[in-house]
């Protein structure tokens, strides 16, 4: 638990007590009313998703790349924030299936789960279509990102990926996040 959330929620627990102490007397005799739950904001270090939220249903090679994925970026001493910038990389890329060459339908020479190219230095064809390899190589670039950890999802994804479609990552922000949440300690 980091230490500004450890000290707002002592914070709230110090002033729910306070009143409690000053109103309680005062509460006792005054007339009842109807009373409606009030919501508390826990803020969390994690961006809220941007924009319109897309999602797919996951078949079972999707779900371990999802799960490679994760392997890979625990490997490389990464937090889930990590992971989710990651997979929604590849759900935007290839939406998670390891995809070699598609003829014509190809871009360029892009192969993967996060369409990575060999002509761009990214590895060779064989390194790019292995799961934890692809997954490092993708990792090791968002490290080099200044700030990868605050930023929105979407600006972490296009400095590695350096996409035609830049915006395109932040649709799949909310799933990423819920595989992530949902195979992180598994």
């Amino acid at each position: 638990m980091n230490t500004m959330f450890r000290k707002s929620m002592l914070s709230v627990a110090g002033l729910a007590f306070a009143g409690g102490v000053f109103a309680g007397p005062i509460a006792a005799h005054a007339n009842p009313v109807d009373a409606k739950p009030v919501a508390v904001a826990v803020q969390t270090n994690a961006p809220k998703p941007q924009g319109d939220q897309s999602h797919i249903t996951l078949n079972d090679e999707q779900t371990a790349n999802v799960k490679a994925i994760i392997a890979a970026t625990k490997k490389a001493g990464l937090p889930e924030r990590a992971a989710v910038i990651s997979i929604a990389t590849s759900l935007q890329e290839s939406k998670l299936e390891n995809l070699g060459h598609l003829g014509d339908m190809n871009d360029h020479d892009s192969l993967g789960l996060f369409q990575q190219r060999p002509s761009s230095g990214w590895g060779t064809p064989e390194q790019i279509t292995d799961p934890e390899y692809s997954t490092t190589a993708f990792l090791k670039g968002l490290k080099q990102v200044d700030g990868w950890q605050d930023m929105p999802l979407t600006d972490a994804a296009q400095t590695v990926q350096v996409s035609a479609y830049p915006d395109a990552y932040a649709q799949w922000e909310q799933q990423a996040t819920d595989l992530a949440g949902q195979h992180w300690n598994s």
